[in-house]
């Protein structure tokens, strides 16, 4: 497959992610991922080497970075009194790494100690670092960011030397010259500085997008019969944002032009280059260019004067999977950085996914203008993205049914239900056979050929309207949001809206809460819902409490009279209750009872106190008589029954006595033993 011929796939991981390799013979290979992870790998055997999790690479990602100079951590290794735990060879390895943040913090992570070393904050920049340069000398460090200004540090104290505009938009890329006496500077124009007196020497225009990267391409001028002043006369690279050339700049004189001497074509914006610099005018200079569409440029040029026609690459590389089976199509595999070796003859590739890439160092044959590699990384343990890009199926859908289109949020479009599934049959055209019209043709392929006014999209969804609301101050817009009482639209509201606006959108509320009570109801659920939903984002702010201290003051008063209120709302509660309870039991309806018998006096009630005692003084009278008679009468009744017993014993007395005479008259005796076992 030629350079740039064809569609490119989408790669597994997106090129132009902060790396660099170390400049002691690229021993390692720094690389910010997009979760905010530094990772640092052993080029020789591709092994992890370090990992450094800053505290704040939620909120703060890594947006750039770049190693210190071999003749720098020479110089402050032996400062440094070593301990007897360390190894001899601790001086020899790179130790500084400076990464730029997002927040506009710089920090400084020493990979000897695998521990932050330092942090660049105070006086420093408000926004993104976009490009951090050190200087080979004195051991400054100059930043640039979108907040228009260029700063040098001290490493030494980690405070600012020197803060100077550089730029009427932010500044993007920075690059100091080899003597170390000039910095070159990027926006929307190119600037030379003078680093002693930070004065503006020369400026250069001819990209149309902001520049993303410079660097210089030669140490001496070509010409060397001119005494050399130390930048007049040298070769430096420029490419832009969206932008397929690579424009080379020559520092001239005042009456000279300002444009660029030659250009080199790319076939995608560029996001990685390393040089192999000419060591005399003879030898010509070695550029590897990496661009976002995951190839690389190889370019072999004798810097020497104007050249008009932009200049192609001498050798392409591209790396790409194996097709496994007949139908399969090898997919592209991203290189996200690519350097030269020792030896100028050999190349070091970075190919992969940013979690875990791939080193491997491959030989330059100049005689190919494009080679392919076959890589097969399905073996790496990395996340396996083609899965959720190829197998993809389209559910069958009723043709009432209504989906949301991404990209237009509040967009909706009706979706056509799938076609069935038809056989494939060859089958030629015949002379004489009605054709298809374009529009049937058209409707096949799920292409609308009639748009209605209805269909446009609509912009009038939350998340859009809130933003909009709070960067223009619309209180009109701003009402129509932060006025509605659906709860899950809140949610999803807040969800969905960018970090950059969770701030404001907090001060607002703030505002809205000191005023009508009626509407700081409403306030307080959007209040709940962003402290809830971004509190990870808001915990890494670090002048969160300057920034919300109303707030907190507010709610501090709010809160000393809460436990008051709740007292009171218990004791209101509990008379609500009684109130309710006592008026429920009035409410209710008596059954009808009729009596069986009814006694009415005509007396006075005197007269019936009177005959009520004398009553019942007569009625103790004749219970105490009744009751002596019942006791006369018990007694009477005992004696009788006693007289009756003593009859009844006298009688059977006498007839023992009658037995026993007649015995004796018949002459039994008691002797007797037959009688005895009789009387027995």
């Amino acid at each position: 497959m030629a350079a740039g011929g064809g569609v490119v796939a989408e790669p597994l991981s997106p090129a132009g992610v902060p790396c660099a390799f170390s400049p002691h013979s690229q021993a390692y290979f720094a690389l910010a991922s997009a979760d905010g992870h530094l990772r640092v790998w052993e080029t020789a055997n591709n092994r992890l080497h370090q990992e450094y999790v800053p505290s704040a690479h939620l909120s703060g990602t890594c947006t750039c970075l770049a190693w210190a100079p071999a003749r720098l951590q020479a110089k402050e290794s032996p400062q440094r009194k070593k301990r007897k735990s360390e190894p001899i060879g601790t001086s020899n390895q790179t130790d500084l790494l400076a990464l730029g943040t997002a927040v506009g913090s710089i920090l400084l992570y020493s990979t000897v100690k695998g521990e932050l070393h330092s942090k660049l904050i105070s006086g420093g920049h408000d926004n993104k670092v976009n490009c951090i340069q050190w200087h080979q000398d004195n051991g400054c460090l100059y930043s640039c960011s979108d907040d228009k200004h260029i700063v040098e540090w001290n490493t030494q104290t980690c405070k600012v030397k020197c803060k100077w505009k550089g730029d009427s938009s932010g500044v993007s890329s920075l690059c100091i010259s080899p003597d170390g006496k000039m910095l070159l500077s990027a926006g929307r124009t190119i600037k030379l500085w003078v680093l002693e007196t930070k004065e503006l020497y020369r400026h250069f225009t001819g990209h149309a997008t902001p520049v993303s990267s410079l660097m210089f391409t030669t140490i001496r001028p070509p010409n060397e019969s001119q005494p050399f002043d130390g930048i007049t006369g040298l070769y430096f690279l420029s490419g832009a944002v969206h932008d397929r050339l690579l424009n080379v700049w020559q520092v001239r004189s005042e009456n000279k032009e300002k444009n660029a001497v030659m250009s080199f074509t790319i076939t995608d914006e560029p996001v990685y280059i390393d040089l192999a610099l000419s060591e005399n005018k003879e030898e010509p200079v070695k550029l590897a260019v990496v661009c976002r569409d995951g190839q690389v440029h190889l370019f072999e040029h004798i810097l020497n004067g104007y050249c008009k026609k932009p200049l192609t690459s001498n050798c392409t590389i591209q790396i790409a999977t194996p097709g496994k089976g007949k139908k399969s199509t090898p997919k592209p595999i991203p290189i996200l950085a690519a350097g030269f070796c020792s030896d100028k003859m050999s190349l070091l590739l970075v190919y992969g996914n940013w979690f875990q890439p791939t080193i491997e160092r491959v030989a330059l044959n100049s005689k190919e203008p494009h080679m392919c590699l076959v890589r097969d990384i399905s073996n790496c343990w990395a996340p396996k993205v083609e899965t959720a890009i190829t197998k993809v199926r389209t559910p069958v859908m009723n043709s009432e049914a209504k989906v949301l289109v991404p990209g237009i949020p509040g967009h909706c479009a009706a979706v056509k239900p799938a076609p069935a599934p038809t056989e494939k049959v060859e089958s030629k055209r015949k002379l004489g056979e009605n054709e298809v019209s374009i529009e049937e043709r058209l409707g096949a392929l799920g292409i609308d050929t009639k748009k209605e006014k209805d269909d446009l999209p609509q912009t009038n969804s939350f998340p859009v309207l809130l933003v909009q609301g709070l960067e223009s101050n619309d209180f009109e817009m701003l009402n129509k949001v932060l006025q509605t009482r659906n709860s899950n639209l809140i949610k999803r509201t807040v969800l969905r809206m960018p970090l950059h606006a969770v701030i404001p959108l907090l001060q607002e509320l703030t505002k809205r809460l000191q005023g009508h009570p009626n509407s700081a109801v409403l306030m307080v659920q959007w209040l709940k819902c962003v402290l809830t939903v971004h509190a990870s984002y808001l915990s890494t702010l670090p002048d969160l409490i300057p920034q919300l201290g109303t707030l907190y003051q507010l709610m501090e008063s709010r809160v000393k009279t809460f436990q008051k209120l709740s007292h009171l709302h218990g004791k209101l509660i509990l008379l609500i209750t009684q109130v309710t309870a006592s008026e429920k039991t009035k409410g209710m309806i008596c059954p009808e009872q009729k009596a069986k018998l009814v006694y009415e006096e005509e007396s006075s009630e005197e007269e019936s106190d009177d005959e009520i005692d004398k009553d019942s003084d007569d009625n103790w009278d004749e219970d105490e008589e009744e009751k002596e008679s019942e006791k006369d009468e018990d007694v009477d009744e005992e004696n009788e029954e006693e007289d009756e017993d003593t009859e009844e014993k006298d009688e059977e007395n006498g007839e023992d006595r009658d037995m026993t005479s007649e015995k004796e008259l018949n002459g039994d005796s008691d002797l007797d033993p037959e009688n005895e076992s009789e009387e027995e």
